[in-house]
This record gives C-alpha cells, structure tokens and sequence, in this order.
C-alpha cells in the first residue's frame, strides 16, 4: 500500500461528533489515509469490552459507549488524541502488529522528553513508572481502521479517579507533564508527526 498519508489538526471537539465523521470517513467511497489529531471536550468513553460499573461516579461528564476495543478511558482537553483512518487489508501489517507499532511509537515519542516507559502484558498502552500515560483502542470494518490512542499530556486527571481506567481498580495514570514541566500539546504533536511519517511510511 503506498496511499500518502494526510494529517488533519482538528482542534477541541466533541466526542460522538467525531466518532460520527470517522464511521462516515471509513464508508466512503473517496477514502484516503488520514491521521486526525485532536483533543475531546471532557468524556467517559465504554469500548466494546466496557463494563459500565467501573464509573465510579461520572458526575456531570457524558458517558459515550464507543464501538473501539477496550474498557472504560476518560478524554479531556490537554490529551492528545491521534485517530488513524488507514486501509490496513494491502497494506504490510495486521491489527496485533499495528497495536505493537502504535506502543513502539509512543514510547519513541516519550523517550524524545526524556521519559522511560513501558508496556504491560495483556493490557495495550504505555506506562510510566507503573502508571499509564497513554491508552490505544482500535477497531477495524472492512479493512479499514478507525479510532487509535491517547496520550496525556497536561490535564486535569482528576476525573480518571472516577473510574476504574481501563478496567483495573486502583490503576493510577500520569502525564508528560510530570516530567517535562514546560511541555506543550502543541509541541508533542508537532514531533508526533515526525515520528509518525517515519514509522508508519515504513509499514505501508
């Protein structure tokens, strides 16, 4: 697959507005490999494996059943959210090798602030000092990919103690923030790209 890749700046948007002009991008016929890069107004979202138990107390944040994998993740403004609309099915990769690519490009991004991260067995993401940093929820139709990951950069992460993240009770979660004082989401999703072109260019 040789589709050149095309970046899109979105700004701070609504969550089921997104997932509705993603769910329409992936159906069209004039399809073309996007990257969206975004941040969400505050949000629940429940992945197709989400038990909604673990909100704890969603108090006046909106509670979205999303059609991603994964369990319970919070989204608000100061995260990072990279969605990758991509045609996988010629392409060189399969969705166990894509999630591998996604955590090896985070932890490239991280280690460019000088933080060593890791990945836990069982449970996709990144994480800092036992504590997540960035979460990946994929979901394939047709071929095609949609949603991808989220990286906190500086935000409030007070509502993540609402919930039991990503389903394990007690998960604690950190920020770039915390160990990169001055960093900006501008910034991170400036060397994002860079990164991004490399790897991803590589793969289809």
């Amino acid at each position: 697959m040789t589709n050149e890749l095309f970046f899109k700046s979105l700004g701070v948007t609504e969550y089921s507005e997104t997932l509705k002009e993603m769910r329409y991008h992936i159906q069209s016929e004039d399809f073309q490999n996007e990257i969206w890069m975004l941040e969400h107004e505050p949000v629940f979202t429940l992945g197709t494996a989400a038990n909604s138990r673990h909100i704890l107390d969603a108090k006046e944040i909106p509670v979205i059943q999303s059609d991603r994998g994964g369990e319970v993740t919070y989204h608000g403004p100061g995260q990072l959210i990279i969605y990758f609309l991509i045609e996988i099915k010629k392409s060189k990769i399969g969705p166990k090798s894509l999630v591998a690519h996604l955590q090896k490009f985070i932890q490239l991004l991280l280690a460019k602030y000088k933080i060593n991260s890791d990945f836990i067995t069982g449970a996709p993401g990144v994480y800092v000092d036992g504590m997540k940093i960035a979460s990946i929820g994929l979901r394939i139709s047709n071929g095609r990919c949609y949603h991808g990951i989220s990286i906190n950069i500086d935000m409030d992460l007070n509502p993540f103690n609402d919930i039991n993240p990503c389903g394990y009770k007690g998960l604690k979660v950190t920020q770039i923030k915390n160990y990169a004082k001055d960093i900006k989401v501008k910034q991170v999703k400036r060397d994002a790209i860079i990164i991004m072109k490399d790897l991803l260019n590589n793969l289809m």
